[in-house]
C-alpha cells in the first residue's frame, strides 16, 4: 500500500484537534480536505483507508453519538478535517441543532477550505439529508465531489446503474466529480488521492 502521495508522508499523521464548539474550528493555516457524510456512510472507514490505518479513525458503534469535528494532521501540510455525520431521525432535536451550528461555523468564512468530499452510500444512492447538505456546500460556494461508499457490496451492473443515479442527481453541481470507492477493498484509494492533491495546487 503506498504511503506517500506528492511528497505527503501519511505515517506521519495524527490526531491534533477534536472540535466540539464553533469557537474551536480552525479557519486558517493549512489547507483542509473535509469529509462530509451521513452517520453511517463509512466517513471513519474512509479516513482510515486513505491513510492507511486501522483505528486513527474511531468507528462509532452508535453513529452520529459524537458531534464534533476531527482534524487529522497530515505529515504537518494538510488538515483533513472529519465533519460530524448527520442523520438524526433517531436523536433529540438539540443534537440536530448541535450539528447545524458546528457545521455552519465550519463553512462559514473559512478559506482554508480546498476540497469537501461528500459521501454517500453507493446502494442507497442520495437520501433528503444529502440533498439537504449539498445545498449547504452550493450555498457556500465551496469546491466539492461525490465518493460512493461501499462499492464492494454491488455487482457490476449494479454498480453502474447507481453510478448513473449518483452523477445525474439534480442536487449536484454541474460537472462534479465521482469516485468509487471501498474502504474494504482500497478501491479508489489512487484516485481520490490524486483529486485531493490537484485541489492543493
Amino acid at each position: 500500500m503506498n504511503m506517500t502521495y506528492g511528497g505527503l508522508n501519511l505515517h506521519n499523521t495524527e490526531l491534533n484537534i477534536t472540535a466540539g464548539a464553533p469557537s474551536q474550528v480552525i479557519k486558517h493555516g493549512l489547507p483542509q480536505v473535509a469529509f462530509s457524510g451521513r452517520s453511517n456512510v463509512g466517513k471513519s472507514s474512509l479516513v482510515n483507508s486513505l491513510l492507511g490505518r486501522k483505528k486513527l479513525a474511531r468507528v462509532s458503534s452508535e453513529p452520529g453519538k459524537t458531534i464534533t469535528i476531527n482534524y487529522y494532521n497530515v505529515d504537518k501540510k494538510l488538515f483533513l478535517v472529519d465533519l460530524p455525520g448527520y442523520g438524526f431521525a433517531r436523536r433529540p432535536k438539540e443534537d440536530a441543532r448541535r450539528w447545524q451550528l458546528l457545521t455552519q461555523s465550519y463553512f462559514e468564512q473559512n478559506e482554508s477550505i480546498k476540497l469537501v468530499l461528500q459521501l454517500v452510500d453507493c446502494k442507497v444512492g442520495f437520501t433528503a439529508d444529502d440533498k439537504a447538505m449539498l445545498e449547504y456546500l452550493n450555498y457556500y460556494d465551496v469546491p466539492y465531489l461525490v465518493v460512493a461508499t461501499k462499492c464492494d457490496k454491488l455487482n457490476k451492473t449494479e454498480l453502474s446503474a447507481q453510478a448513473q443515479k449518483i452523477t445525474t442527481f439534480e442536487g449536484l453541481k454541474p460537472n462534479t466529480g465521482i469516485i468509487l470507492y471501498s474502504s474494504e477493498k482500497g478501491l479508489g484509494r489512487d484516485d481520490l488521492w490524486g483529486m485531493i492533491l490537484q485541489s492543493l495546487k
